[in-house]
């Protein structure tokens, strides 16, 4: 199917023409009602910033707090990174498709794609790795140190980025290769990519990949609170220790549970829509709520830490007030 970011509008004849000095090739201009266009605006440009400030954030927070540089904390910076690039990015680039015409070029249009690409199934494949993550904490949790070490996160993490770039540049080859190809006219940002591909691969798989591993997850943590809850008789000092532990590991597994089902439900939408065989036109209305309602989730993510997470409550408190400028406050006690 085609992803276009304008399209041509033949019902307004006398519609203004995005060149021109071209007559016959010049895209119209689809106007936007100015208040539906100073809305669109307004609210995107809002988000955008405030996924870049929140997540940015994040970044600081796991990067400069020794206490945070946890395996799972790793893999929450991974993932604050690909939602900074979309806030950075993808958001801009998705308000400029709301103009009335594509004034950059068709390379600057198809390059704007390729990073949304690469940056968009990152954070499919973060979540896909937080799930593994939790699985193993939970289910096998002997092994989970062996297993994810901070060295170990962070191959997965280079191989996460590394598959992201691959999948945006074999998706959009032909599109790289003679920008602009699939445009009707002028004016136009429009490239072409295989539906079921891009759905199977980015969608399918890991979403079910990712449900499956927390279906299990939750399986798991509910016959581990009915077996501390049998366990009275045991020595006092040794069941407080280990319903301490797996306390712990429960609590991170509900909260980046919440976080996957936050994820599930702006993606959903989106990836709804390509089943149905629909073209993705950014122009229109219904479309360009579902391509927002899936960015959001960048900026969702870092409110869900604020709200779940004590200790980015507590780092953020400390950057805001330039407490991190102070000598050895990576050392400071954060958990």
């Amino acid at each position: 199917y085609s992803l276009r970011g304008l399209r041509k509008n033949n019902s307004v004849e006398e519609a203004e023409l995005c060149f021109p000095q071209l007559l016959n090739t010049s895209c119209k201009k689809h106007m936007l009602p100015h208040p539906e266009a100073v809305l669109t605006y307004t609210l995107m440009s809002s988000v955008s910033l405030l996924t870049v400030s929140l997540n940015l954030l994040v970044i600081i927070s796991i990067s400069h707090f020794r206490q945070l540089h946890t395996p799972t904390n790793l893999l929450l910076l991974s993932l604050a990174v690909s939602d900074l690039l979309v806030g950075l990015i993808v958001m801009p680039f998705q308000i400029l498709l709301t103009e009335p015409c594509w004034l950059l070029g068709d390379l600057v249009c198809v390059l704007c794609f390729f990073l949304g690409f690469i940056t968009v199934p990152a954070s499919t494949v973060n979540m896909l790795l937080i799930s593994v993550d939790r699985y193993v904490a939970i289910c096998d949790p002997l092994h989970y140190p062996t297993k994810f070490t901070p060295k170990t996160v962070q191959v997965y993490v280079f191989v996460c980025w590394g598959c992201a770039v691959v999948y945006s540049f074999m998706i959009l080859f032909d599109n790289l290769k003679q920008p602009g190809r699939y445009n009707s006219c002028y004016g136009e940002c429009v490239i072409n990519i295989t539906g079921v591909v891009h759905i199977v691969i980015s969608f399918i798989i890991p979403i079910s990949s990712i449900i499956i591993l927390y279906m299990r997850v939750f399986v798991v943590a509910v016959s581990q609170a009915r077996s501390m809850r049998s366990h009275i008789a045991a020595v006092k000092l040794q069941r407080s220790v280990t319903v301490t532990v797996k306390k712990s590991e429960l609590k991170a597994a509900r909260t980046l549970g919440v976080v996957v089902a936050v994820f599930l439900m702006c993606y959903c939408p989106y990836y709804c829509i390509s089943l149905s065989g629909s073209e993705l036109i950014m122009a229109s209305s219904t479309n360009s709520f579902i391509n927002f309602l899936l960015l959001l989730n960048s900026c969702l993510n870092p409110g869900i830490y604020a709200l779940l997470y004590p200790w980015f409550r507590k780092s953020v408190k400390i950057i805001v007030t330039l407490q991190i400028l102070q000598p050895h406050s990576c050392q400071t006690n954060i958990l």
